[in-house]
């Protein structure tokens, strides 16, 4: 199974070329839509690494994907500018997804 990145900044495209995985570089929703169109008629791929801008701008597409399909893998990555997410993001899903304080 192949990785397949989709991206909104060339930046974290080329890290993860350098590191082998094939991508592409979208800004709009229309372009986004495509692209997982694309990644999803291709068997091959098993993981969809997406930057948390996408989750944050279009969840909609990207809830769709992970709640209908088995694979692709969908996984939301920080890009270089670091993540969205609150310090302690982990511990506050915990906390809700099981009623306990930690």
């Amino acid at each position: 199974m192949k990785m397949y990145l989709i991206s909104d900044n060339i930046d974290t495209y080329t890290g993860m070329r350098l590191a082998g995985v094939e991508g592409a570089v979208v800004h709009e929703r229309a372009q986004l839509k495509e692209e997982l169109d694309k990644v999803l008629a291709d068997k091959e791929i098993g993981i969809v690494l997406l930057t948390e801008k996408f989750g944050r701008e279009f969840p909609d597409l990207i809830d769709n994907v992970k709640l209908e399909r088995k694979l692709p893998l969908i996984v939301e990555i920080p890009d270089r500018h670091g993540t969205g997410r609150k310090p302690d993001f982990i511990t506050s899903y915990v906390n809700e997804a099981i009623g306990l304080k930690l």
